[in-house]
């Protein structure tokens, strides 16, 4: 009997530590942002105050930020981003749920190989071929684009396929080889059958290849170069950190800051539960 009181006390402490640590961990991840939205709403100037909390709050930097295009074009630039972000999912998901689906479900000669070389390639981040990549598109001619933004961001999408090519090996082969039998063709067993079921994995998909866009700076600074007009928003933002910029503009900054994160934000928490399956692997039923 008091063997088993010393352990469910044992573990109401246990329990009361791990909920300790994690309120900890939630201010500790929560201040930045909260500051971050704080310091939008603040109305006195510069980049820099002694106190954390604003003498005097206004909504004048969201309305400045939105308006005043004497300097900059933050809503040109948010929709340049919105563009190239749509665009490059849409693309980017096509090619990683088709890749995926060929490396899952058919068997050809090089298939290990090429599974083994995009492996290998996921290992090196992508901005180490930017160099290359700025002077094919300068080939081209299509540098300073939002073109060329899409084409670099979707271009090379189908290599992370392994995620959801893990998903696609949970599916009952029975359901392709039953459709065969009947006469569909491939296509019409991933667009009829396959896709149906994969929810999950689109909905990771989707949300992953709109992030990357949307969030970009090294490919996005490198390809736009001095085009103002094509910035995006990451660009753009960055660009009010310069010198003679940041002590009038970074509370415009903030507010930027805050209006970028809103439909990450919403997008998340809309999608949270597909999100979890679709990284876990999900599963299927029937």
């Amino acid at each position: 009997m008091n063997k088993t009181r010393s352990m469910s006390r044992h573990k109401r402490m246990k329990d009361i530590a791990s909920y300790v640590a994690l309120i900890v961990l939630s201010i500790i991840w929560l201040v930045p942002i909260f500051w971050v939205v704080m310091t939008s709403f603040r109305e006195e100037p510069g980049s820099y105050t002694s106190y954390f909390f604003p003498k005097s709050l206004t909504i004048n930097n969201y309305v400045n930020l939105l308006t005043d295009n004497t300097q900059f074009y933050f809503m040109k630039w948010f929709g340049n981003t919105f563009f190239v972000a749509v665009c490059s999912c849409v693309i980017s998901t096509f090619f990683v749920l088709a890749v995926s689906y060929t490396m899952s479900r058919m068997r050809f000669k090089m298939r290990k190989p090429l599974m083994n070389i995009a492996m290998i390639l996921g290992m090196f981040p992508g901005f180490m071929s930017m160099i290359a990549v700025y002077y094919i598109l300068k080939g081209l001619g299509i540098t300073q684009s939002l073109l060329a933004l899409i084409m670099v961001y979707s271009g090379g999408a189908g290599l992370g396929f392994f995620v959801a090519k893990g998903f696609f090996d949970t599916l009952p082969k029975a359901l392709d080889e039953a459709a065969l039998i009947d006469g569909a063709t491939r296509l019409q067993i991933f667009t009829k059958i396959t896709i149906p079921l994969s929810k999950p994995i689109i909905v990771y998909t989707v949300l992953t290849s709109f992030l990357g866009p949307w969030m970009d700076f090294i490919f996005a600074s490198v390809i736009m170069g001095d085009n103002y007009d094509n910035y995006t928003v990451a660009l753009g933002l960055f660009k009010m950190l310069e010198r003679e910029f940041i002590n009038d503009y970074y509370t415009q900054f903030a507010a930027g800051c805050v209006l970028v994160s809103i439909p990450i934000a919403a997008l998340f928490i809309s999608m949270q539960k597909y999100y979890v399956e679709g990284v876990s692997g999900g599963a299927v039923k029937g």
